[in-house]
């Protein structure tokens, strides 16, 4: 969703040759509000955490409209409902390793890592697990290793930063992809809400044109 903001959202004294238009404050305190109203989640719109989500581990810096820490999946689709009806771009955070600015934005920033980080559900049988975007790699093999089972992409921050949903997103791999492939060679299906609302589960290709059906998120 890290589209263009409406142009009714640009405030009009800010646009400049070097600097992107600033989003109307007006509709920040709309945001702020429904977000607090209507969601259960964290709502931070001071300038400090403002400043704590404008970075990454690249060399950018973009100042966001604000920062929301959902607590429950259902606060997920609250929160993409809530910025179409507002036409706010919105961007999804986990641990901020990024070194190519892909947790950046000017828009709202979504950060996975504080509550949606459990796993829901290890089948040592089929050697699959169902977790949450915002788990971090080390933590998911630190519960694994009762199974004997272990997620093989090793990227360099698993310890504190590398989130599977991240992870996904950016199709990450590490020093052994080579023997155990990268993210995409071990991701089985992706529960994702899409723009208008709806959830994607797209899942594994059998074959040219067709997938497994995929009901959860399994890594």
């Amino acid at each position: 969703m890290n589209r263009p903001v409406a142009p009714e959202h640009i405030a009009r004294n800010t646009i400049s040759a070097h600097h992107a238009p600033d989003i109307d404050r007006s509709v920040a305190e709309a945001l702020q509000a429904r977000l607090k109203h209507d969601t259960s989640c964290e709502v931070r719109f001071e300038m400090f955490d403002r400043g704590r989500y404008a970075t990454d581990a690249s060399h950018y810096q973009i100042l966001p409209l604000g920062v929301v820490i959902p607590k429950t999946e259902q606060d997920l689709a609250a929160i993409i409902e809530i910025a179409r009806e507002l036409r706010i771009p919105i961007t999804g955070r986990g641990g901020g390793t990024s070194q190519n600015g892909q947790t950046i934005n000017r828009g709202l920033i979504v950060d996975y890592s504080k509550y949606l980080n459990q796993v829901i559900e290890v089948d040592s049988a089929s050697q699959t697990c169902e977790v949450q975007p915002g788990l971090v790699l080390d933590h998911l093999n630190a519960q694994l290793k009762p199974t004997g089972l272990w997620y093989p992409v090793d990227a360099s921050t698993s310890s504190r930063a590398n989130v599977l949903g991240g992870m996904t997103g950016n199709n990450s791999c590490g020093s052994r992809s080579i023997r155990y492939g990268t993210m995409r060679d071990n991701v089985l299906g992706v529960e994702a809400i899409l723009a208008d609302g709806s959830t994607l589960r797209p899942g594994q290709l059998t074959g040219i044109g067709t997938t497994v059906d995929s009901k959860t998120t399994f890594c």
